[in-house]
């Protein structure tokens, strides 16, 4: 890619080769490496205006470490911000600044961009760092809306103030002899500079400072431990004009300083406060409260975007959890468990992903030190931490490190003890405990008032650190003591519309289930033939819930039949899935409902696969807990909505203004048993009123083909939407979830390109295409307020804290009762519709209704939620793409 003025150039200089006689820098150990060394082979592993335009209604603790040489330690210093997988950060507060591959750079995740996961569906990365590109059409005159009623909004951000702008001076630093290890190299830096600047940052390499250095080039020299010269060499590669990216760079940079000096610890990307831990005992778990920070260039001023952070704790080692495992290989079963953990070591607080487990060594396996000598594991965290090892004879922990983070100083390979760490996050196991979920709860969602007073909190807290201030007031900059405000406003409440054009409100609250019950639904499938698999000691129970399901449906005037029980003598897989070979080569069922005693997820993926994949029926699966359960007739009424749904019919409408349409929602999620694949769900509208779909899955493992995929699906999805009504969409409206801030610059050039080309290639050949192109972000970090509440649904915000480079705007959608609601950023990368900025965010928030799992609003316009559900299905128990006799039927809900 091209880049643009003299940023790339200026940064490839600054990252060079080493001028004025440093030595190259190769591979070689550096401080701290200790047990870090060369590991064996790496083992395999296992009515009105339908746009609504009127106003709405208003562990054990570590001893002291004792004194050591530097060339002795089993892990490397955390790498700096930036330097690699976000699993190994435990100190340090500079960031590893590089050059951009087009336009601007930031060092981390903005308040609006999608955060990394680790779950990753086969497109978000795990790096902080990522490209912001401009996407804001040129002749876009305005991206603000006009509909609704205005509201006064308070946000998680506080603004940076800016005695003035200053020029910032890059100066590219060499080391001769070199100095691997970044600590070491900061540290010769501040002996060389502490008489000649009073502000700086440096990463180890680049220098930034707002004062020129004299004379230029400058040499300084310093002394190592062993007593033999450092000569430094600085040299000015660029004067930076203000504005320019690296000014957010040191800003990111600046303020995690900042957080050091108020004593939070770095784990992995944000900062947390050990001294504030909440102890959770009687699920064996324990909190640290956090912070996410970022800074960035928003519509008017540079503003911090907090966002309260929560760190998970077991009370349980990684020791335990070897001890636990009892089955016939209780090494594959510890491998299983442990391999791709984050692991926390309580005697630095640092954290690590493990890649895998060494078996062949323990904590009697020595390590070379620098001076050719060799040291046991045990012995040196004897010496260095006063800590004794249990038990000798346990094996080692393996975490590989990535190329960056070589770079940075850490070593190749990492050695840890299981009983020195931590287990951190949850387990499938935990999650499915419903009172450890609820006491974490208590703890982590938190109501929007309780949030603003932590943000203000923090706030005091950061302007009363002499050392964060002090830092701050080298840059002549300065933290506002407030949270930014400001007005959005809210759309107007959205209409549902049921059979025979009946219509009533969606609610103040964006719930329309009582009304819902009472009506007829939308449209109604024919079912011919319902036919329930259960386990004959449920057949009683079992009938009488079928009787509650004929008056649901009854109550909604849908005849579902009389349905049929096929009854089988036990609850095991392999007798589910013969009862579904029989029923579909015997009893032609319309779908099959099958009761399970509990939701076990291997045979619920048999059962799906047995229907989905090998005969191409729709199938249901309830509890047997919910056949007597004391709401067993909600749980009736929403069963009954399943299956019209699954089976072509629609429970509800919206008003929709805009005729030959076609919605795409699309999204991404990676294969539970092929860890390179990952399955892309696409789904597409049929009808004006967005209630017929066309569904589409594929298997990928490259970014470039996920692309293609897009495109061709499209072909296809135009063509299913011509035979359906005629004649190909006038307009194509795309939803793309799935991707991080970090692939924007591939989606934006290449897979909108691609997209575009096909389609006027092979349908809109006379030029005619009408796309726009919207990218979804759920996992943001922004967060909306009114001074005593969460903000109303239809909530929009589109100015202040959107960003100047894009086409962008933020809805909140939902309305909840517990914690603080969490708004959805959009991201307009293309847009040749022809709807202003108003209509797109009007006809963004209709699509939030018409998710058929929930008579409420969702995060996301239905169609993209579909796409989730269809690709969390596939990749979860199908793996293959189901029957293509369900391609236009919702059997994924």
């Amino acid at each position: 890619m091209e880049s643009r003025g003299g940023k790339g150039r200026a940064r490839g200089r600054a990252r060079g080769a080493p001028q004025g006689g440093g030595a190259p820098g190769g591979p070689r150990p550096g401080p701290g490496q200790g047990p870090g060394a060369q590991g064996p082979p790496q083992q395999n592993r296992p009515p009105g205006d339908p746009w609504n335009r009127a106003a709405a209604p208003a562990p054990q603790q570590a001893p002291p470490a004792a004194q050591m040489g530097p060339w002795v330690r089993p892990q490397m210093p955390a790498p700096v911000v930036g330097a690699g997988r976000g699993s190994r950060y435990g100190g340090g507060e500079t960031g590893e600044l590089s050059a951009p591959v087009e336009h601007v750079r930031a060092v981390q995740g903005d308040g609006d961009g999608e955060k990394s996961r680790a779950t990753s569906s086969g497109v978000r990365g795990r790096n902080l760092k990522y490209e912001i590109i401009r996407t804001r059409p040129a002749d876009l005159q305005t991206k603000k809306g006009t509909s609704g009623a205005p509201i006064n909004l308070i946000s998680n951000y506080f603004p940076l103030i800016q005695a003035g702008k200053f020029l910032l001076f890059q100066y590219r630093v060499d080391f001769n002899p070199d100095v691997d290890h970044t600590g070491a190299r900061k540290k010769f830096m501040h002996q060389a500079l502490r008489d000649t600047l009073s502000g700086y940052l440096f990463d180890g390499t680049v220098l930034y400072t707002a004062q020129r250095i004299s004379p230029d080039p400058l040499e300084k020299f310093v002394e190592n431990e062993a007593g033999e010269k450092i000569r430094i060499h600085i040299r000015m590669v660029s004067e930076l004009a203000w504005g320019d990216f690296h000014y957010i760079q040191l800003f990111n940079i600046l303020i995690r300083k900042c957080l050091s000096a108020m004593k939070l610890t770095l784990l992995q990307r944000d900062y947390y406060d050990p001294q504030s831990q909440i102890n959770i005992h009687e699920h064996k778990l324990s909190l640290w409260p956090g912070y996410f920070t970022s800074i960035r260039q928003h519509e008017n001023q540079v503003m911090m975007n907090i966002e309260l952070a929560f760190k998970v704790l077991r009370e349980d080692t990684c020791y335990n959890m070897f001890l636990e495992c009892r089955g016939p290989e209780p090494r594959k079963e510890f491998q299983s468990k442990i391999i791709g953990s984050s692991v926390l070591t309580f005697y630095n607080n640092r954290t690590y992903r493990i890649d895998d487990v060494d078996f062949s060594q323990n904590a009697d396996s020595t390590f070379p030190l620098r001076d050719g000598s060799q040291m046991s594991y045990a012995q040196y965290y004897a010496d260095k931490y006063k800590i004794n090892i249990r038990e000798r004879r346990q094996p080692l922990l393996v975490s590989r490190s990535k190329p960056r983070e070589i770079r940075a100083g850490m070593p190749e390979v990492v050695y840890l003890i299981p009983e020195l760490c931590k287990l951190t996050g949850l387990s499938d196991r935990m999650r499915e405990n419903f009172k450890l979920m609820q006491a974490l709860a208590d703890h982590t969602r938190v109501g929007p008032v309780d949030r603003m007073r932590k943000l203000q909190d923090f706030c005091k807290r950061f302007l009363g650190c002499p050392e964060a201030v002090t830092e701050l007031r080298k840059w002549d900059f300065q933290l506002a003591d407030r949270l930014i405000q400001f007005q959005g406003r809210v759309l107007p409440m959205e209409t549902i519309v049921a059979a025979n054009n009946s219509r009533y409100p969606a609610g103040p609250k964006a719930d329309w289930t009582r009304d819902l019950r009472a009506q007829r639904m939308f449209s109604s499938a024919n079912m011919t033939r319902l036919v329930t698999i259960c386990p004959s000691r449920q057949k009683n129970e079992c009938y009488d819930f079928l009787q509650t399901l004929q008056k649901a449906a009854r109550g909604m005037q849908w005849d579902i039949g009389q349905p049929q029980i096929y009854d089988i003598p036990d609850d095991r897989t392999n007798t589910f899935c013969n009862a579904i070979e029989n029923v579909a080569a015997k009893m032609d069922p319309t779908l099959i409902m099958c009761v399970l005693p509990t939701n076990q997820a291997d045979r619920y993926g048999s059962i799906k696969k047995k229907c989905y994949v090998d005969r191409g029926i729709p199938s249901q699966i309830v509890l047997r807990k919910n056949l007597t359960s004391k709401g067993v007739m909600s749980i009736a009424t929403k069963v009954a909505i399943q299956l019209n749904c699954k089976i072509g019919g629609a429970p509800w409408s919206i008003v929709m203004p805009l005729s030959n349409v076609m919605v795409v929602g699309y999204d991404v999620c990676r294969d539970t048993l092929k860890k390179q694949s990952s399955f892309a769900a696409m789904v597409a509208t049929l009808d004006r009123a967005m209630t017929r779909y066309y569904n589409h899955v594929c298997e990928h493992q490259l970014q470039e083909e996920l692309s293609e995929n897009i495109s061709a699906f499209l072909i296809v999805a135009c063509q299913k939407y011509k035979e359906v009504n005629g004649r190909y969409p006038e307009r194509i409206l795309i939803y793309r979830d799935g991707v991080g801030d970090g692939q924007l610059p591939f989606v934006f050039t290449m897979e909108v390109e691609r997209i575009k080309e096909k389609l006027t290639n092979e349908i809109y050949k006379n030029g005619d295409l009408k796309m726009s192109f919207i990218v979804v972000s759920k996992r943001i970090n922004t967060r909306f307020f009114t001074p005593n509440s969460n903000p109303p649904p239809g909530t929009v915000v589109d100015d202040v804290v959107t960003l100047p480079e894009r086409f962008d705007f933020f809805v909140v959608s939902q309305c909840v009762n517990q914690g603080t609601v969490a708004p959805t950023s959009y991201n307009v990368l293309s847009d040749s519709m022809g709807l202003s900025p108003d209509r797109l965010q009007m006809l963004t928030y209709k699509l939030c209704h018409m998710y058929y799992n929930w008579s409420g609003t969702v995060r996301v316009p239905a169609p993209c939620q579909y796409a989730h559900k269809l690709a969390f299905m596939t990749a979860q128990h199908l793996h293959r793409p189901a029957n293509r006799a369900l391609e236009t039927l919702l059997y994924y809900l």
